[in-house]
This record gives structure tokens, sequence and C-alpha cells, in this order.
């Protein structure tokens, strides 16, 4: 896949049609789940390449439904179940000082104080009081990710981020 590149953005994946006019029902990785409808346009991501579409959406009910620009009925918009929605980073607003999007930290190699390697995070989950890293390593481990804490650096030009956190835990 040509387009793809650290520019890019997994925001999100199609789960299927939305009635018959080619609405679809989307799968959000965005905080609020609607906020994905405003970054437009998306990148499709269908077989080997990516699409660009202009899409607009609303949250309906607990689901986000999204018109795609050129998807006029359902036998089209069912073609695009499963499909990866992204966008280019340069959509996103900008952060303060010390605010990450997870997608920053995703990849980043995780060691402790004393440069113990603990693995890589491979995704991040909400749990409603801190978010959570998920590392892969010699085996999963779930840190909460609470800055001065426990996440002491985030160096995002050496991919590495170093946490007060005892290998054993």
């Amino acid at each position: 896949m040509d387009q793809h590149d650290d520019d890019l953005i997994c925001v999100g994946h199609v789960l299927g049609a939305q009635g018959i006019k080619g609405w679809i029902r989307v799968f959000s990785n965005t905080s609020p789940r609607e906020n994905i409808v405003s970054y437009s346009p998306w990148l499709i991501e269908q077989g080997d390449g990516l699409e660009e579409v202009k899409v607009k959406g609303r949250l309906q009910g607990k689901n986000v439904i999204a018109k795609l620009q050129g998807i006029d009925d359902r036998t089209r918009a069912e073609t695009l179940t499963g499909c990866k929605l992204y966008i280019d980073s340069r959509q996103l607003p900008g952060l303060e000082k010390g605010e990450y999007y997870w997608s920053d930290l995703i990849g980043l190699a995780v060691e402790t104080l004393q440069s113990e390697p603990l693995g890589v995070v491979s995704d991040m989950l909400e749990t409603g009081a801190d978010d959570v890293m998920v590392l892969k390593g010699d085996r999963e481990r779930l840190i909460p990710f609470v800055m001065e804490e426990i996440v002491r650096e985030v160096d995002l030009d050496k991919r590495r981020l170093v946490v007060d956190w005892h290998p054993e835990y």
C-alpha cells in the first residue's frame, strides 16, 4: 500500500451498510465517537490501495453513520464492510505540551527507570479513570498512562517511553 506512512492514522472501520441510500455504520476510534465524521476527507483502505472520499455523518443512537461521496446505494455500501478508515495526521488539532494522541504512543518501546525493556505499546484502552497502555513483550502487560506518577518520559523522536514500573508487575 503505497500511501500508508507515518502520517496516516486509522480512525475506525466500516461495520456495514445502513439503509438503502448508501449510508454506512462506522466503528469509531475517536473520542467522542462522533468526532470521526468531522475529519473529512477519509482514506478508505480497499484491497492494496486507499481511496479518498468526502464524508458527512452523525451519531444515531449508539452508532455513527456516515454518507460517503459517490456511494449512493446499499449494494455499493456493503462492499465497504470491514474496510479501515484513515485520515492524514495533519487533520488533527494540535496538542498542548505533554499531551499525546494514542496513535503517537502505539509502537513505542517501553522501559523501566533502570532501562529494563518491558515491551512495545500495542494498543491503548479507555477505562474511565485513566487510559491504559497494552504492552506486548515477553508477556502482555497493562500499565496505566499516568504522566509523572508512572509515565516519566515520552520521547517520540527516539520512539521510547520510560515508566516507573516494576518488571514483575
